[in-house]
């Protein structure tokens, strides 16, 4: 039970400053996209599709490897500490290389500036990452919650300075410059204040052991990056900065939700390590209630979402990006299966099989550069839009696949039975109730809640548990 607050604890403190954080970070990107327009929206997104892809070599799996030893071990905080931040400056350097080859090769003066500066931002950001790492060790996830409270509300500052003194593309680009950098400066000083002070250290046998340890973890990330960004990139070549802006703006309304199951795997991941060298038991009880509640939450969003998504557009952007709407309800599917395997990919490197993840990502990254290839041609963003929901699909088959033959096995019919029927019913209603958005998201969500009550989806144990919870927090 004490580990049951302490994870409810750590979540709500994430939840609260992360909806701030998405929040804020949504509406830069809405006025970024409304000031600049499809063309200079689409400019800059294929400038960070590509720091996000090549930006990975900043990290290669470290952070979460830090987090997971250093939460199994407290003593290992200066050891981690010191050899991390210079693994990281040799990293950036070969990063912002290899950024600035392809940059000069393929883009245009304008592109190639704007992806100049975001790649120095990603840089800067894997130096905090490693100081949010120790964070999420010691599970102070108030100290990351700041951090990115910070970032979102300077980079929010920052895009209404540019509407309006009018600055172009490039000046947006700057902007996540300095965000990146005043938030380093704060990460650095709570971990000397709090936790550690860095001191720079070579253990080059350290660095070979850790390297090795993480490599399944980067190469999993990398090819996750690549299957979730690579169809920007084709866009853009396929196709031109239009059709990006088009499908980044559908897209970045599905990525604006994975900010929930990015907190709970947070705060579940040092919990679950712990787990996996001290109770067998408490992992699986564990691992089977976060599935359940994760799946609960993702289904009716995807609903939802497929049935207001011509008002959700026209809400959030203009009628310049009214075809966005069918590809937002294609790629609004991906979230239930997001919030799966954001799971699943948590609980595996939790019991030290990350090895288990690049494989699965390698598979998915090959299917959906291939499919993209085929798809991008003829059908354009709507292809782009197919291929993410079916490389998701493919993560999660792969991976449940694993963990409920070797670890843990789940019956997830009995466990969606639930859910979907009151999805359905609230799909109905939301059909043929036609009222103010906010009250059509309002009426849908209690209606859920209530149907799941209704259908006995939580057991009494479980609803003795939230009390317990709530209570503990009142």
């Amino acid at each position: 039970m004490h580990t049951a607050k302490r994870i409810a604890k750590n979540t709500t403190v994430l939840f609260v400053s992360q909806l701030a954080v998405s929040v804020l970070f949504f509406l830069s990107t809405l006025y970024t996209a409304r000031y600049l327009g499809t063309v200079g929206f689409g400019i800059l997104s294929t400038g960070l599709a590509l720091v996000m892809i090549l930006g990975l070599l900043s990290d290669l799996g470290l952070n979460t490897l830090t987090t997971r030893e250093i939460a199994r071990d407290n003593s290992l905080v200066n050891k981690y500490a010191g050899n991390m931040i210079v693994i990281k400056i040799i990293l950036a350097i070969l990063t912002f290389g290899s950024i600035l080859i392809v940059s000069i090769l393929f883009y245009s003066y304008e592109l190639l500036v704007v992806t100049l500066f975001l790649a120095v931002s990603v840089i800067l950001d894997s130096f905090s990452s490693t100081f949010y790492s120790i964070f999420q060790a010691y599970e102070k996830m108030e100290y990351q919650a700041i951090g990115k409270s910070l970032a979102s509300f300077l980079l929010f500052l920052g895009v209404i300075f540019a509407i309006n003194y009018g600055l172009n593309v490039v000046a947006f680009a700057s902007i996540y410059f300095f965000v990146s950098l005043a938030v380093l400066i704060y990460t650095l000083i709570i971990c000397v204040w709090r936790f550690v002070i860095p001191k720079l250290e070579i253990d080059l046998i350290f660095w070979k052991i850790t390297i090795i340890e993480a490599l399944p973890l980067s190469l999993a990330l990398i090819f996750g990056v690549i299957y979730f960004r690579i169809d920007m990139l084709f866009l853009s070549i396929l196709k031109g900065s239009y059709a990006v802006g088009i499908y980044s703006a559908s897209y970045r309304l599905m990525d604006f939700l994975t900010f929930l199951p990015i907190i709970f795997t947070s705060s579940i991941l040092p919990v679950l390590s712990r787990f996996h060298t001290s109770s067998q038991d408490s992992l699986k009880v564990s691992y089977k209630l976060s599935f359940k509640y994760l799946l609960i939450l993702g289904l009716p969003i995807a609903v939802g979402t497929t049935i207001l998504a011509n008002d959700l557009i026209l809400l959030f952007y203009d009628a310049n990006f009214t075809q966005s709407i069918l590809p937002l309800q294609i790629i609004i599917w991906t979230i239930p299966l997001l919030f799966l395997t954001y799971l699943l990919s948590t609980f595996i490197t939790s019991i030290n099989k990350q090895h288990i993840l690049y494989k699965i990502m390698f598979l998915s990254m090959i299917t959906n550069i291939i499919l993209n290839l085929i798809l991008i041609p003829k059908f354009s963003y709507l292809g782009s839009s197919f291929v993410t929901l079916i490389s998701e699909l493919m993560v999660f088959m792969f991976s449940f696949h694993y963990v409920s033959k070797f670890v843990c096995n789940i019956d997830i019919k009995k466990i969606i039975l639930k859910p979907l029927i009151a999805c359905v019913i609230m799909g109905i209603i939301l059909l043929y109730v036609h009222l103010n958005l906010f009250v059509m998201v309002i009426i849908a969500s209690t209606t859920y809640l209530f149907l799941l009550f209704i259908l006995k989806t939580f057991s009494q144990e479980e609803i003795d548990l939230f009390k317990e919870i709530i209570g503990s927090r009142t």
